[in-house]
């Protein structure tokens, strides 16, 4: 069986609702929760992609039951220290950054040497930015050059930590929370913003946390070694996977698109604030809070006069996931756009930024780069009309996503490969781009 599509026409007018997948942030931050809930919890819309499904299977290996039942997933949970198992353990993250890194946060207090592995992706990522301050914990890391595979030990003997976050890592900020679960005392860490869906599900649980937010700066203190209780839990839409979409509406002519049930918290929706800011006029219908989340229906409609942007870097942290596409509109944006300090984009499953500019010079749009910082010169009317293979980017789910909306809005004739990659993160995602009415072969 083949593992591209073939793309050949750009996509027609459309005037559709849509919905997509559960939001793979919090999917795997309810999975891991629930394994340390006392109690049977309920997740429902839970996101079945390969990330989430390999959270589940690593939650299992850890001794923690789980079985889907009808529309949700139960999730046995023993407590904070419900862990167990008679040997030491292999435990494949696959390609996901986010289960592997929080993961080790659950491990600090596990008895037994668990061995963390991923796929190749994730085998070249670092991982310095979680063991580091994990061993301040007390939990004994082994690693090669901060690399996966990963062996830790967790210590009878934790202690609490005071740690500031550098770098804007909703990852590193969540394993750090984690691990504090786990110890006694009061664990302090200083981070810088990113997302916040941790903080949230802490304080939905009541688990003792406090938190001061400043500018640049969010201040936790949280209490450890205090169980919570099972919970339910209805998982909104994701909006990394909405962004190919809306990205696809912008660019088409004549179209207007509904993404129902979106979660909109402000530490997701600086795609929408950069590209509202390029003339966009995106709206959020339906506002609603569940659980602290604001959760909204986002509408669309296709926009011809796109102008650049010289991009606020305070968006970074909360478009991370979204710039591929967000370059998408730069090319098409009468102007310049300028991007600046995009360091973490080549820290991804594949060197995005590296992988961004060779793609928009491919397609005939000129761009300039200083370091992590870029300008994108921007072509109003690009049409393409070459073949374009799209093959060797680290097999990036976004990437893939990314050149189908390029082939639908742009035009010309694409073949592009590793159609499974989408597994890790949107397995719906050609199901829905053919709802709207493209032709993919």
């Amino acid at each position: 069986m083949k593992n591209y599509i073939n793309i050949k026409n750009k996509i027609a007018p459309f005037y559709k609702k849509i919905e997509v997948s559960g939001d793979k942030s919090i999917s795997i931050r309810c999975v891991l929760l629930a394994s340390q809930a006392i109690g049977k919890s309920k997740i429902y819309n839970l996101l079945e992609s390969e990330d989430v499904i390999n959270s589940l299977k690593s939650i299992k290996k850890l001794g923690i039951d789980y079985k889907k039942t009808n529309n949700y997933y139960e999730i046995n949970g023993l407590g904070i220290n419900g862990f167990n198992s008679s040997k030491n353990l292999k435990i494949n993250a696959g390609n996901s950054g986010t289960l592997a890194r929080l993961i080790l946060g659950l491990l600090v207090n596990f008895k037994k040497e668990v061995t963390l592995l991923g796929d190749k992706s994730l085998s070249a990522r670092d991982f310095s930015r979680v063991t580091e301050p994990l061993r301040m914990f007390g939990a004994t890391i082994k690693s090669t050059k901060s690399k996966l595979p990963v062996k830790i030990i967790g210590s009878e003997f934790l202690r609490p930590v005071k740690y500031f976050e550098k770098l804007g890592s909703a990852q590193c900020k969540s394993a750090i929370m984690l691990a504090s679960l786990k110890s006694p005392g009061i664990t302090e860490i200083k981070a810088k913003k990113s997302r916040n869906h941790t903080e949230i599900l802490f304080k939905n649980l009541k688990i003792p946390i406090k938190i001061k937010k400043t500018k640049s700066f969010d201040y936790f203190t949280i209490k450890g070694e205090t169980n919570f209780k099972k919970f339910d839990y209805h998982i909104p839409g994701d909006i990394s996977s909405s962004s190919f979409f809306i990205v696809l509406t912008l660019l088409s002519d004549k179209s207007e698109l509904l993404i129902k049930n979106i979660n909109i918290n402000n530490s997701r929706t600086g795609i929408i604030k950069i590209l509202n800011k390029m003339n966009a006029k995106i709206k959020f219908k339906n506002k609603k809070i569940y659980k602290g989340e604001l959760i909204s229906d986002i509408y669309i409609k296709s926009v011809k006069n796109l102008k650049g942007i010289n991009c606020p870097e305070n968006l970074n942290s909360s478009a991370i996931d979204e710039f591929l596409v967000i370059f998408l509109v730069a090319a098409k944006a009468k102007g310049v756009s300028t991007f600046k300090n995009l360091t973490e984009l080549n820290k991804k499953e594949s060197p995005r930024l590296d992988i961004a500019i060779k793609f928009l010079k491919m397609i005939g749009i000129k761009v300039l780069r200083k370091n992590d910082s870029i300008k994108i010169f921007g072509k109003p009317n690009i049409k393409l009309s070459k073949v374009y293979n799209i093959k060797n980017f680290k097999k990036d789910h976004r990437v893939f996503m990314m050149s189908c909306i390029a082939a639908l809005s742009f035009g010309g004739e694409w073949n592009i490969f590793d159609k499974d990659s989408i597994n890790s993160s949107f397995p719906n995602f050609l199901k829905i781009t053919k709802q709207l009415g493209a032709r993919i072969y």
